[in-house]
């Protein structure tokens, strides 16, 4: 009499041990894979079933997290759309406060006398299309400074001009006049070239 013991699967975790006794001996052995009732066949198919479900859970999470990115570079994208037509929409107010800022920032420091008047005449003086009988209208209170200058240093570009007072211009301002042309450096016209550059930048 001869013992076969086989063991026969029928889940992932589980096995069943069956014992048949012969009465003669095993000539040969054949294994069905296929076959439903085949030892180990229910084994394969539930390791078949659990990667399945384990492919279909990543393909889930790779498609929730794709939606995720696709949902923030929309977001993204309106912020930025926002941000775009606030700054536009609002890019003439900017500029306008940041003139009107620089000019509270000038004033401040003409009334304490902090500018050099003979530094405004010299940047004028480059721009004049001449350099023959200039003269020079300034504040009366800048004449005497720019006179000073002229005395003080006989090389400088101010030697030859001509000052006189205007009680037309303001303070830290000059007017050039000369055969062939006018030079204005004026606080409100230079800010307003500012201004102009300001919006054509933005």
């Amino acid at each position: 009499m001869r013992t076969v013991t086989l063991h026969l699967c029928k889940n992932d975790t589980m096995t069943d041990m069956l014992t048949i006794n012969l009465s003669k001996g095993v000539a040969s052995v054949r294994i069905l894979e296929d076959y439903p009732g085949s030892p180990g066949g229910e084994c394969v198919e539930a390791q078949e079933a659990g990667g399945q479900v384990l492919t279909g859970e990543l393909q889930a999470q790779k498609a929730a997290f794709s939606q995720a990115c696709q949902a923030l570079n929309g977001v993204i994208d309106k912020v930025n759309k926002f941000y775009d037509k606030v700054f536009v929409g609002h890019s003439e107010e900017i500029a306008r406060l940041s003139v009107e800022i620089a000019r509270k920032i000038l004033m401040q420091k003409i009334e304490n006398g902090d500018y050099e008047i003979e530094s405004i005449v010299k940047e004028a003086l480059e721009n004049a299309p001449g350099r023959q009988d200039v003269v020079v209208h300034l504040h009366p209170e800048d004449v005497a400074q720019c006179q000073r200058a002229q005395q003080d240093d006989p090389g400088s570009a101010l030697v030859g001009v001509r000052f006189v007072c205007d009680s037309n211009i303001g303070r830290a301002e000059c007017l050039l006049e000369s055969p062939k042309g006018i030079v204005k450096s004026l606080i409100d016209e230079n800010l307003e070239r500012i201004d102009r550059a300001l919006k054509n930048k933005q």
